[in-house]
């Protein structure tokens, strides 16, 4: 019988198997940070096992993937904008915010996003959202490796997307040269 983190491994490689037009290489020779809230741990270590997967899976090494780790969601796009400029090619922002009884929630799912979009349009890096905002922990859970997939592994195909699109546009390839 497989366990768990076998279940869970062949998900995750389903998943990227639909994504079969991203080489196995893909990621080798990028630098990832990514930035993981320890608030709702359980679902954010999901997400993360999701991205370490995903990344290996496509060639990074694991000295080429720095995690760490912020108190809550909220601290995710400061603690992005701060790394920027430390040579990583990506940085992916994990977090869970689940709705509770008071308007907190919508509040810091709108500071969040935000906070992310202006690190993003502001630094040059690709700057990759992993957030998950749910009206329920069954929400969150079903897509931190449950029945809804890990968007762990969706942020990492986006990173890997980003960093190899951006590698084209500073090498001026000719397929996304601007024609006159």
């Amino acid at each position: 019988m497989a366990s768990t983190g076998d279940t869970r491994q062949t998900r995750l490689m389903s998943e990227f198997q639909e994504n079969s037009d991203l080489d196995a290489r893909a990621a080798v020779g990028f630098r990832f940070a990514v930035v993981v809230s320890r608030f709702n741990a359980d679902i954010t270590e999901s997400l993360l096992d999701g991205v370490q997967t995903t990344l290996a899976a496509h060639g990074a090494s694991s000295p080429n993937i720095v995690v760490y780790k912020v108190p809550g969601s909220f601290e995710l796009a400061m603690t992005a904008a701060r790394l920027v400029d430390k040579r990583f090619d990506a940085i992916i922002c994990l977090g869970a915010i689940i709705k509770g009884e008071t308007p907190h929630f919508d509040y810091l799912c709108s500071s969040v996003a935000h906070g992310i979009q202006k690190v993003a349009t502001g630094s040059g890096t690709p700057i990759i959202w992993g957030v998950l905002t749910c009206e329920q922990r069954e929400h969150a859970e079903a897509r931190a490796g449950g029945n809804k997939e890990n968007k762990g592994t969706e942020a990492a195909i986006a990173a890997i997307e980003m960093v190899n699109l951006f590698s084209l546009i500073s090498e001026g390839h000719p397929e996304i040269t601007p024609s006159h």
